[in-house]
C-alpha cells in the first residue's frame, strides 16, 4: 500500500530529502502537506508535486525555531484535514564549523531551537491529528551525529547538540506513545545524496556497496517501517559508516 490514501505532513520540504519525500508521497496518491521556512519555497515544491503527480498538496510557512509558526502550521493543517497518518520531522538547520567560535550566538540558538525544540513542538501540536488517525507514524530524520562517539561530521557542536536532543526526545516518545498505537521511527543516516528518489541512477539494481547513500535508500527505510503491521514497532535505523 505504501502511502496511498494516507495524509502525510513533511517539514523542511523546501529542498533535499523533504522535497524528495513529498514528490514520492504525491506519486503514491497521498494527501500531502509541506512546510518550509519560506512560504515561497514551500509553494514551489507543492506546485512541483502537483504538476508531477496530480496529488492534492498544500504549502505552509513554518520556522521551526519560532513556536508561534509551529502552532500556526498545525492549526492550518487541521483546517484542511481531521487526521494525520504520517508526520515527517525532516526540517532542521544545519550549521557548519568544528569550532564553537565558527558561529555567532544567534546561529547557535537557532540551530538548537529548530532541530530540538522545533521537533518537540511539532509533535506536540500535531498530536491531536495523529491521535485521530487509525494508525499514525512519526518519522524523525535525525543524523548519525546523534550517535554516541560519532565525530565524523564536520558540523558545528550546536548541530550535534540539537540532534542529540532530538534523538533523546524521539526515544522517550516512542515508549510513551506506543500504548496509543502511534509509532515513532527515527533514522540516523550519515551524509547522503539528495534529489528525486525515482531518478534512474538510484535504482536499487544499479547501486553497489561503493556508492554513496542516496535519498532513495533512506526513503526505502521509511517506507519499510511504516508499511509493517501495526504490531511491529521499528524504533530506529542506524547505518554502517563507510
Amino acid at each position: 500500500m505504501e502511502l496511498a490514501g494516507k495524509t502525510v505532513v513533511v517539514t523542511g520540504a523546501g529542498r533535499g530529502f523533504g522535497r524528495a519525500l513529498a514528490l514520492h508521497a504525491g506519486r503514491k496518491r497521498a494527501r500531502v502537506f509541506v512546510s518550509a521556512r519560506s512560504l515561497a519555497a514551500a509553494r514551489e515544491v507543492a506546485d512541483e508535486v502537483a504538476a508531477d503527480s496530480g496529488a492534492q498538496v498544500d504549502a505552509f510557512a513554518c520556522d521551526l525555531a519560532d513556536p508561534a509558526t509551529v502552532r500556526a502550521f498545525a492549526h492550518d493543517v487541521a483546517a484542511h484535514t481531521g487526521h494525520v497518518d504520517v508526520l515527517v520531522n525532516n526540517g532542521a538547520r544545519y550549521l557548519p564549523g568544528p569550532d564553537l567560535w565558527d558561529a555567532d550566538d544567534e546561529a547557535i540558538s537557532d540551530t538548537v531551537a529548530s532541530g530540538a525544540t522545533g521537533t518537540l513542538l511539532t509533535v506536540k501540536h500535531f498530536l491531536p491529528l495523529l491521535r485521530a488517525s487509525a494508525g499514525a507514524d512519526v518519522v524523525n530524520l535525525v543524523s548519525s551525529a546523534a550517535e554516541t562517539r560519532n565525530h565524523r561530521s564536520p558540523a558545528h557542536p550546536a548541530f550535534y547538540a540539537a540532534k542529540a536532543a532530538q534523538a533523546g526526545f524521539a526515544d522517550v516518545l516512542s515508549h510513551r506513545l506506543r500504548p496509543e498505537g502511534i509509532r515513532v521511527i527515527s533514522l540516523y543516516p550519515p551524509d547522503f545524496t539528495d534529489g528525486d528518489p525515482l531518478h534512474p541512477a538510484w535504482d536499487s539494481a544499479s547501486r553497489t556497496p561503493d556508492d554513496p547513500l542516496t535519498a532513495r535508500s533512506v526513503l526505502d527505510c521509511v517506507l519499510f517501517a511504516i508499511n509493517q503491521p501495526r504490531d511491529c514497532f521499528i524504533r530506529s535505523f542506524h547505518f554502517e559508516q563507510p
